[in-house]
């Protein structure tokens, strides 16, 4: 019996997890569909290449048709992995313009 059940073991997930079983009077289960991030692509900034085509590593959605881009559906690459999309994100991120 688990007095927390937390899906997905992102970043969210797993910071959630750490705080919630420090308390040693707390059953805590962390499920998450993919596998341990030990892959080394996802190690290696160059490895996007590679995780972005994996289906182990990525749940490869795409979006609905966009009517303003002509019904195109766009990839969406969404990390299936511990660590979640921030482990298949080459280590980069975008700076927020600071108007936004």
């Amino acid at each position: 019996m688990y007095d927390d059940i937390i899906v997905g073991a992102g970043s969210a997930g797993c910071v959630l997890a750490n705080r919630l079983s420090a308390d040693p009077n707390r059953q805590v289960c962390l499920l998450e569909a993919g596998p341990e991030d030990t892959s080394p692509w996802i190690h290696l900034p160059v490895g996007i290449f590679f995780t972005m085509r994996s289906r182990t590593l990525n749940w490869r959605y795409q979006t609905e048709p966009e009517t303003e881009l002509y019904n195109r559906r766009l990839f969406w690459p969404r990390g299936k992995t511990l660590g979640g999309s921030s482990s298949i994100n080459a280590m980069v991120y975008t700076r927020g313009h600071p108007w936004d």
